[in-house]
């Protein structure tokens, strides 16, 4: 078994057909479906056992979020590549093959983003990879723009888990996907983990998706997104950041963070903006962070040089309307 694709799911019948046909079609071959199902009560799990008996289908007793659902899905894979991916999408007939092609390039790569493009809007990117600044925004890169303008592989940050390939011998290495932060940002702190043992995160232009986005949580921007994402902010700073890299870092991140509570304060969301960073704050002294000493110095200093350069490529945008 080369690929085990895991879709986690928590009352997503209505996405699971397309998605699961879609895959059902690719013209890789050698793979294996794997649905991690999070307590759903809308008959996602019947549907599946009825109508894909080759779906591999683990059910969870309730809702344990996005990390804890892939983390079993990881574990219970006999793949050498596992492709974490999100029910609310359809991929295209060689999207798994483009993908396994992709990370087969270079062992340094831990995981490979899709082209993910809006499932009604299908000439514009959904995500081309994800980028982390100094303010410790992360955003999704292109968001909006024109697929023509992404046709290139490139580097990243890190890797959309809403479908990208990962080389699981080195979540031995690293670990597996953070639980604590339950949804929202995982992806970016695993990545960032990666990063600083010396593996790189590739966007493969090539391996084209449809996704509708936010079919879970409802919308963009809500009450429990804000709340959440706030917290895991705090979590992927705290848990990546070496003491001296926080301090020199420190103004940016205090400027992102007010910055970013008069937005949610101007939509009406200041009070869960708020409680996600008390409770990110109350949280670090029960995270795990990483043993600095074990890493090299030389990361660390490619990871800030990356930060900056996101950091000017994201204020650029905003301020000519350029593609970053």
């Amino acid at each position: 078994m080369v690929v085990s694709i895991i879709i986690p799911t928590y009352n997503g019948k209505e996405y699971l057909q397309i998605c699961l046909d879609s895959l059902l079609n690719q013209t890789h071959e050698n793979f294996e479906i794997i649905v991690v199902d999070n307590g759903s009560d809308d008959g996602s799990c019947e549907f599946i056992t009825e109508n894909y008996p080759e779906v591999i289908l683990i059910k969870l007793i309730q809702n344990f979020g996005f990390s804890k659902a892939v983390n079993e899905g990881i574990k219970a894979a006999d793949g050498e590549y596992v492709v974490l991916l999100n029910n609310d999408t359809e991929a295209k007939e060689d999207w798994l093959e483009q993908l396994v092609k992709c990370i087969k390039k270079d062992k340094k790569i831990f995981s490979c983003s899709s082209k993910m493009l809006q499932y009604h809007k299908r000439l514009k990117v959904d995500d081309a990879g994800d980028e982390l600044t100094l303010m410790g925004w992360a955003f999704k890169r292109g968001y909006g723009f024109p697929v023509d303008k992404f046709n290139n592989d490139k580097d990243v940050f890190s890797s959309c888990a809403g479908a990208a390939v990962y080389r699981k011998e080195i979540f031995k290495q690293i670990g597996y996907f953070d639980e604590k932060f339950f949804a929202y940002l995982e992806d970016i702190d695993i990545c960032y983990r990666a990063k600083i043992h010396g593996y790189k995160n590739v966007y493969c232009s090539d391996a084209i998706i449809y996704h509708i986005g936010s079919a879970t949580t409802g919308s963009r921007y809500n009450s429990f997104k804000v709340r959440l994402t706030s917290r895991n902010n705090i979590y992927l700073i705290y848990k990546n950041m070496p003491f001296l890299q926080l301090l020199l870092n420190s103004p940016f991140i205090v400027s992102g963070w007010l910055i970013k509570l008069i937005f949610f304060l101007d939509k009406g969301m200041g009070k869960d903006y708020l409680t996600g960073t008390i409770e990110g704050l109350k949280g670090i002294r029960d995270l795990k962070k990483l043993s600095f000493k074990s890493v090299s110095l030389c990361n660390f200093v490619k990871i800030e040089i990356e930060l900056m350069k996101n950091t000017c490529n994201l204020l650029f945008t905003k301020l000519f309307s350029g593609v970053i």
